[in-house]
């Protein structure tokens, strides 16, 4: 008997176990836990981490999960390396549900690096307002920066003191091109520092600054190790044995 476990954590996630639950796959859906109030799923649903590659392997083989879908987002580096990890001591197939990323267009101006310490010292020397779309698990190193002027988006209000002054939004995406256009020029944006996500719910902000003439830090994703990987909902399906009805 099949029965999945996926690694959520991207917007297609959800996407995909509504896709299982019309299958009538059993399945589980495990949240990480950093977001305190995570969408409903149509799933059985676990909240956070697992203890490592022991333990996801130990849960592996307890819970008598037969495939993995790693569908956490690009920049989970440490959770994706542990699924490699526990499926090849278990032998259970996984498959990485993974966004494509984005290319740099006509009209960017981007400055690509390769961490967050990096895009630290890609800041200007002259004071800033930049807006740090990054998750509050990056933050601390631009503390190094403050002559800047920055604004934070985060899903969930900040639980603990932040480790410099800056205007915060809460908010959950999908955002639009107006919204982000909006935000800002109400902020006085001139600088963005974003990590490579892919996907369409997070781009309305790199076509705003491409709108606004305004330059991008861009941080590429953290390598992995190597694994099947699709980009679609539909091939996820398709890989489990099953055929997808999108929109039906």
């Amino acid at each position: 008997m099949m029965r999945a476990l996926i690694l959520g954590g991207i917007a297609d996630a959800s996407l995909l176990a509504a896709e299982i639950a019309r299958a009538g796959i059993d399945a589980v859906y495990s949240y990480g836990g950093r977001t305190r109030a995570p969408a409903d799923q149509p799933l059985p649903t676990r909240i956070g981490g697992f203890g490592g590659v022991s333990g996801l392997a130990d849960y592996v083989r307890r819970e008598g999960i037969t495939h993995v879908i790693d569908a956490t987002h690009p920049f989970a580096a440490e959770m994706s390396r542990n699924a490699v990890e526990a499926c090849s001591e278990t032998g259970t197939p996984l498959i990485a549900l993974e966004r494509a990323p984005w290319t740099e267009a006509s009209g960017d101006n981007w400055i690509e690096v390769g961490d967050v310490n990096a895009a630290v010292a890609a800041l200007p020397e002259a004071p800033a307002r930049v807006f740090l779309a990054i998750g509050r698990q990056h933050i601390a190193p631009f503390a190094a920066r403050r002559q800047h002027a920055y604004t934070l988006r985060f899903v969930d209000p900040p639980e603990v003191p932040l480790p410099f002054a800056a205007d915060v939004i809460v908010s959950r995406g999908p955002f639009t091109l107006e919204g982000e256009l909006e935000m800002m020029r109400t902020q006085g944006i001139t600088w963005i520092v974003a990590r490579n996500s892919g996907g369409d719910g997070a781009r309305a902000k790199i076509d705003a600054a491409r709108m606004l003439g305004l330059p991008v830090i861009m941080i590429s994703r953290p390598r992995l190790p190597e694994r099947l990987r699709v980009e679609s909902v539909t091939e996820v399906m398709q890989w489990l044995g099953h055929r997808t009805c999108l929109g039906a």
